[in-house]
């Protein structure tokens, strides 16, 4: 994905905050590059940021990270908010939704697996800031998975929405690993298989 070189100075009224610029260029890079690779002098190149702006908006590149992880926990949680809401009293459909979604996303050219893992990767220490949200990411959506399970009777919902979960992310990994091909029509079918065993 290439990334935009941003004009350098002050936001115009009509432009987004330095905030803004340091947050979604450090997204794009991050993501596509990983988060040791890109140093604090690209993002504040490629944002048009200065590099004391950067610093008066953020103590640190760990700082920045965690604002990373937060910008992409809402647009996961966003995501996933107006996809179940499109079925509301159909909870079997909004898991299919949900899991063709995710099928489409792994099958993008930029896809480059879940930052939520990256990010658990690449800062395994789990007082990390940015690895604090990302592991919380995953506990929510486990739950949110949980409490779909429960919706659509399953005899042990606890333990399918673990399975789920479990799928959804092994399927991230294969993805790129492995790649897409195939893999939206398994993803869906493994998970049905799931929900059937369950079945009361």
């Amino acid at each position: 994905m290439s990334v935009t070189r941003r004009r350098r100075g002050a936001p115009r009224r009509d432009e987004p905050s330095a905030r803004t610029r340091l947050v979604e260029t450090a997204t794009e890079l991050f993501y596509q590059e990983g988060i040791r690779a890109v140093g604090i002098d690209t993002v504040v190149a490629r944002s048009g940021v200065s590099k004391s702006s950067l610093y008066r908006t953020f103590a640190s590149k760990d700082e920045l990270i965690a604002a990373f992880a937060e910008s992409e926990n809402l647009r996961f949680w966003r995501w996933w908010d107006e996809t179940v809401e499109r079925y509301a009293d159909a909870p079997s459909r909004q898991l299919r939704a949900l899991l063709e979604g995710i099928g489409e996303q792994i099958a993008s050219p930029q896809f480059r697996g879940c930052p939520f893992i990256n990010l658990a990767n690449e800062f395994p220490d789990r007082e990390h800031p940015g690895t604090a949200i990302a592991c919380a990411n995953k506990r929510e959506m486990r739950e949110r998975l949980r409490a779909i399970a429960r919706a659509v009777g399953a005899r042990n919902p606890q333990r399918l929405g673990d399975q789920l979960a479990l799928l959804i992310d092994g399927a991230y990994g294969h993805a790129v690993t492995l790649g897409p091909d195939g893999l939206k029509r398994e993803l869906i079918d493994t998970a049905m298989v799931l929900v059937n065993a369950q079945a009361r």
